[in-house]
């Protein structure tokens, strides 16, 4: 199947369910106390603690894992205390650390950082809206939880109904993410356009949500191509944004989210029991409900599955 082919197929239904689903509860009202006192815990899971007896944490008794702060939620985020992290992530996080009978311990870092971190020995392992891609698995170990969907949004009165393929990008501003997956599909579609003698499109990143949303609101840019979840939350709340088109995040498979730790180190396989067992109690699904992330759960994790295939393979 050509790549131009697989864009049509996983673009086509400009609104999915799963897109409805986040946008129309991303309005209600989240807990964005710095307590969390809703935040599930778990017992640990004796099993799981054999398994990894033999695995040098980077502190004892401490699950270290690395953790991006910007501006996520429903993922990650500051809390309104300004400092402290919240979000699915750190949810998800705390919940294998109890099941490894071990305290939690969050490294703020910047996404795009996540690699060096983690080889270089700060943290366990990266929780951290990671997709599992072909090229990364040369270099780390996944332990699948999530999907992953990507959503184009524009300003609410934009002109811009429906974007189903690379043809409808041609010539737009489209604000995308640095060193991601959505960046890579972004650029493919836009060298596909430009084969077929259509307008390129003008690539624009921004580190600063503000930003961003400024640019959008502005006319600067036409399109924001990035995280579904996060955009959903974001057109909920405020109402200034509206989707337009989704896409998994999958060449041609579906990708998923998934805890990034280091090759060969042996916690990966652990890790996805441990995600497992949490999808056997339920406690996963109960996690994921508490930022209304329920229609991307998955139904099984997955150690190193098949990820998003390098661009023109």
């Amino acid at each position: 199947m050509t790549l131009l082919k697989t864009a049509k197929l996983l673009m086509a239904g400009a609104v999915t369910i799963v897109a409805l689903g986040l946008a129309a509860q991303a309005a209600d009202k989240f807990d964005l106390s710095p307590e969390q006192p809703n935040r599930l815990r778990v017992e640990k899971n004796e099993k799981r603690i054999a398994e990894v007896k033999d695995f040098k944490f980077v502190q004892d008794g401490v699950f270290t894992v690395g953790i991006s702060t910007g501006g996520n939620l429903p993922l990650h985020d500051y809390a309104s205390d300004s400092k402290t992290v919240i979000g699915y992530d750190v949810d998800l996080a705390q919940a294998v650390a109890d099941s490894l009978g071990r305290k939690l311990e969050l490294v703020s870092i910047a996404w795009a950082d996540w690699p060096l971190g983690l080889n270089s020995g700060k943290f366990d392992a990266v929780i951290s809206n990671v997709t599992v891609t072909e090229e990364r698995k040369e270099k780390f170990d996944f332990s699948t939880y999530r999907k992953d969907e990507l959503g184009a949004y524009v300003k609410a009165d934009s002109p811009i109904t429906s974007i189903k393929e690379p043809k409808d990008i041609a010539g737009l501003k489209v604000i995308t993410d640095a060193g991601t997956n959505q960046e890579k599909i972004l650029l493919e579609w836009d060298r596909q356009n430009v084969a077929a003698g259509l307008k390129p499109i003008e690539v624009q990143y921004y580190d600063d949500d503000a930003v961003r949303d400024l640019a959008i609101q502005s006319g600067r840019a036409d399109v924001v191509f990035s995280v579904n979840a996060t955009q959903a939350y974001a057109a909920g709340l405020n109402g200034k944004t509206k989707l337009v088109g989704t896409v998994s995040g999958g060449w041609p498979i579906t990708a998923e989210i998934a805890v990034t730790t280091r090759k060969d180190s042996g916690l990966a396989e652990p890790l996805t029991g441990v995600i497992n067992d949490l999808i056997a109690s339920g406690a996963y699904r109960k996690i994921l409900d508490t930022w209304n992330l329920g229609p991307e759960a998955v139904d099984e994790a997955k150690t190193n599955p098949p990820g998003l295939p390098k661009i023109g393979s």
